[in-house]
């Protein structure tokens, strides 16, 4: 058994000091797509450091990020990468991010569950500044074959969506390069710039960043559904319940309801085949 889930569950949480300005900012957006027309008002704001305000879902790239996958190396946890899926990611926003900031990161294991076949591993990451808490981000790790050791099977997030037409349709075209831009954000995993590491993967050509089209997802529900501002963002999660590959477009679909936005988010070209799913946006 490589999972010792009470082991992993005990552990120390880990902290680490992360930063960021507006260059960080300015290159997330721009890999996931802003900034088309050059010169829209609306773009400007997140492209242009006199004008920026910060999409929430940046939480996820803060301080060159990905220190998620770290947390699959705490005590009690020893598995093989391979194995390893994005299944999920969450974010709670205390209050907006500002363009500049300094933090405290404080990351642990807050829950292991236990699919059968599977393991389903929370890694949960508090972020608080000299203010105050900013935000907590939760990014569900699939692991395949590691189920078994006799945990909790765990809750059940599925949304069902309403079943009238959605209130809003948009299509977000990813370029062909976008992979390459938004890897420089914090993800160098091959699997998303290296053909033949996507081969040895099972993948005909490098596939998009799961968080590069959750990122895209808020963008657009952000412009269009709440009127282009961040601030009016409290959480935002989903479930990547498939590919697409840069070149293909996003059909995102949104279902309006009091203080919350559900979202759907398919690949146009390969018949609407599922990216996101479960997938909501909580707002004031």
């Amino acid at each position: 058994m490589l999972i010792d889930a009470a082991k992993a569950l005990a552990a120390e949480p880990r902290l680490g000091e992360i930063g960021w300005d507006h260059k960080d900012i300015q290159l997330y957006h721009l890999g996931l797509g802003a900034g088309r027309p050059a010169t829209d008002p609306d773009e400007l704001r997140y492209t242009l450091e006199s004008k920026l305000h910060v999409l929430p879902s940046f939480a996820t790239v803060a301080g060159a990020g990905m220190a998620m996958m770290g947390g699959l190396a705490a005590p009690g946890i020893e598995i093989n990468l391979a194995n390893v899926l994005h299944g999920g990611q969450s974010i709670e926003l205390h209050r907006p991010i500002p363009v500049k900031g300094s933090a405290t990161s404080t990351a642990r294991v807050a829950a292991l569950y236990d699919k059968g076949k599977a393991a389903v591993v929370v890694l949960r990451t508090e972020v608080a500044d000299a203010d105050g808490p900013l935000w907590t981000s939760d990014a569900q790790i699939f692991v395949r074959g590691e189920g078994g050791f006799g945990g909790e099977r765990g809750p059940s997030v599925k949304e069902e969506l309403p079943e009238r037409a959605p209130d809003r349709v948009e299509e977000r075209h990813i370029r062909e390069e976008q992979a390459l831009l938004y890897r420089l954000s914090g993800d160098w995993n091959p699997l998303h710039a290296d053909p033949e590491f996507a081969k040895l993967a099972g993948f005909d050509r490098p596939i998009l960043h799961g968080l590069c089209s959750y990122g895209m997802t808020l963008k657009a529900v952000v412009d269009t559904a709440l009127g282009g501002d961040v601030s009016r963002v409290r959480a935002y999660r989903t479930r990547f319940a498939g590919i697409v590959f840069p070149g293909e477009t996003l059909r995102i679909r949104m279902w309006q309801e009091p203080g919350r936005v559900l979202v759907s988010v398919s690949a146009v070209e390969r018949d609407d085949a599922p990216v996101l799913a479960d997938t909501v946006v909580e707002h004031a």
